[in-house]
C-alpha cells in the first residue's frame, strides 16, 4: 500500500482521536504489505524512513505542533535521519510506530520512532528536524512554549549529542566541498 493511502487513513482516523502531551508517546498501528518488501521479502531499509513520515505526522497532529507551526506559518522539515533495523518485518505482519520526542536544543528537535512488533523492537528511526518559515527557522523553544512544555529540554543522551554533532560536521565539511563550485 503506497505512503499516500496510508497517510489519507491516519488523517481519516484523526478526528475521533485524542490530543496529547507532547511527552506522549503516540502509536500508530500498520501492517506490512507487498510494496514495502525488499528482494529479501521483508520491509525495505528506506521504507522504515517513509513510515516513519507517518508516525512523525499522526504525532504532530495529535500534540498540536502542527496547529502552532500553522499559526506561525511554518512546516515541519527533517535535517537529518539515522537507522537502526534490529528484526524482520515481513509480509502481511502487523506491527506498531511509537513516536516520541526526545528533547531539543537551539535549533533542532529530536524524535525517535520504534517499530514494536510482538513486544519488541523491529527498528528505530531517529530524526532531527525542525520548523521553517519564511523568515527562517522557528526556534524549538518558541514550538514548545506554545505547546506549554517547559521551555527546558530533557538532558540528551550522549549517544543523540553526539550524533547530532557528527550531522553538523558533515554539513560544514559538505558546505566547504562545495565553496569553490559556488565561486
Amino acid at each position: 500500500m503506497n505512503l499516500w493511502f496510508r497517510l489519507i487513513w491516519m488523517l481519516l482516523k484523526r478526528p475521533w482521536r485524542k490530543p496529547v502531551d507532547p511527552f506522549s508517546t503516540t502509536v500508530v498501528h500498520m501492517r506490512v504489505w507487498p510494496l514495502d518488501l525488499d528482494l529479501n521479502r521483508h520491509i525495505t531499509n528506506g521504507r522504515y524512513f517513509t513510515l516513519a513520515d507517518i508516525g512523525r505526522m499522526d504525532y504532530v497532529l495529535k500534540t498540536g505542533a502542527f496547529r502552532i507551526a500553522l499559526r506561525r506559518k511554518a512546516v515541519p522539515i527533517v535535517g537529518d535521519a539515522w537507522g537502526k533495523f534490529r528484526r524482520e518485518l515481513k509480509l502481511f505482519e502487523t506491527f506498531e510506530i511509537h513516536t516520541r520526542m526526545l528533547g531539543w536544543d537551539e535549533k533542532w528537535s529530536f524524535l525517535e520512532h520504534r517499530f514494536i512488533k510482538d513486544g519488541r523492537v523491529a527498528g528505530v528511526v531517529l530524526m532531527r528536524g525542525v520548523f521553517r518559515s519564511s523568515t527562517g527557522t522557528v526556534p524549538p523553544v518558541d514550538i514548545v512554549r506554545d505547546l506549554g512544555v517547559p521551555e527546558q529540554s530533557p538532558p540528551l543522551p550522549a549517544w543523540l549529542t553526539a550524533w547530532s554533532q557528527s550531522c553538523d560536521g558533515m554539513s560544514a565539511q559538505l558546505r566547504e566541498e562545495e565553496a569553490p563550485i559556488l565561486r
